[in-house]
Formats: structure tokens, sequence, C-alpha cells
């Protein structure tokens, strides 16, 4: 037997069992939840019975888990990035860089607007480049009041007082890069070499 699958059978049974006492319930409570009896499902903790799908499935439904986490799968190199939105006045953020400090990036999508918005321009340390994607964004830029389309960019210094919000029905998305020191975004167009 494939050491990998070896260890992960050994260590499924105290994983079931710890994941059962830490939700409170007993051998009764789950096989209730389950369909599974009591004696199986204390086989499966003590690795006395060896775990098949038509076990681990009602489990995984049970603890509200997918199979690959009930389990303890290892990661399987699966490329997706699996990014968590945040919602905050009514627009979500995609946090796109999750180290500290530095510049970070953002995805914010604005919902279509009802009816003409209130600006409140606030203003905090460093430094914004932004990008709309889709949709019309509305930038109160000090005495500014600036309408943006998809594939332009604003930068400003966030020391000036600034508000974002949608100028039209349909939501807008837009990247923002924010320095909290200041930090300005530098693009750079190279020219291309001459020649074939």
């Amino acid at each position: 037997m494939d050491d990998d699958l070896d260890a992960a059978l050994t260590a499924l049974g105290p994983r079931l069992r710890r994941m059962r006492r830490h939700r409170g319930l007993t051998l009764a409570d789950l096989a209730a939840e389950t369909g599974i009896s009591e004696s199986t499902l204390s086989r499966l903790e003590s690795g006395g019975r060896r775990p098949n799908l038509e076990l681990l499935l009602p489990l995984a439904r049970a603890y509200g888990m997918p199979l690959e986490e009930l389990i303890g799968a290892p990661q399987t190199g699966d490329p997706r990035v699996h990014l968590r939105p945040i919602q905050r006045d009514g627009m979500i953020y995609i946090r796109l860089t999750h180290k500290a400090g530095g510049t970070q990036a953002y995805k914010l999508i604005i919902p279509g607007a009802t009816g003409p918005a209130e600006p409140d321009p606030q203003r905090h340390e460093g430094y914004e480049w932004v990008y709309v994607l889709s949709g019309r964004l509305r930038l109160v830029l000090g005495d500014q009041d600036l309408i943006l389309a998809p594939g332009e960019v604003a930068e400003f210094d966030t020391h000036v007082p600034h508000w974002m919000g949608n100028a039209g029905a349909t939501p807008v998305e837009l990247l923002i890069l924010y320095g909290p020191q200041g930090e300005r975004a530098h693009v750079r167009a190279r020219p291309r070499p001459n020649g074939g």
C-alpha cells in the first residue's frame, strides 16, 4: 500500500474522534444523524474498520465539510485561487494580495446606483491607483467630480479627500492598488526593438 495512503488511513480514526468530541457529539448523536451504527462509528474511530465512501460521505455531510477536508487529504496542486470577498458599506472587496505591508491590491465591486449618492469624502495615509474594469465610476477627489469609464485610470494621494461611488445603474468593477506609505504605482511601456 502507498505510504501516504497508509498514513492518511492511520490518522483518520483519531481525526474523526477529535472532530466528534470537538462538536460535543456522542456516538449515539452521530449515529442518529448519519444512519451509521454506533459500533461501526466506534470501530472507524479506533482504526478497527477501514473507511469507505458509504461511511465517509454521510460523515462529511454531518460535519458540513467537503470529503477531502474530512479525511485530511493532502493538497493536490489545485491551481485555482479561492478568494474570500468582504462586504463593507454595500460594496464588495476582494483582497488580491495577502502579505503584510507594502502595496496592496484589491478588486472592488460597487452595486448599481438606485439614485443619486451623497459623497462623503475621506482622507487617510497612502496613495491609490484605480483602474476601472467595467461600469462607470464616480470619483470625487478634492474639488473635482469625475466619471471614469472602463480602461480609465486615476492615481492620487489619499491625503486629498476622496470618495468613490457608482455613476450608473449597472455594477462598477475596479482594481485598486494601495500603498500605505505613499508608494506610487509606476507604469512603464518599453519600445519594441527594431528589426525582425
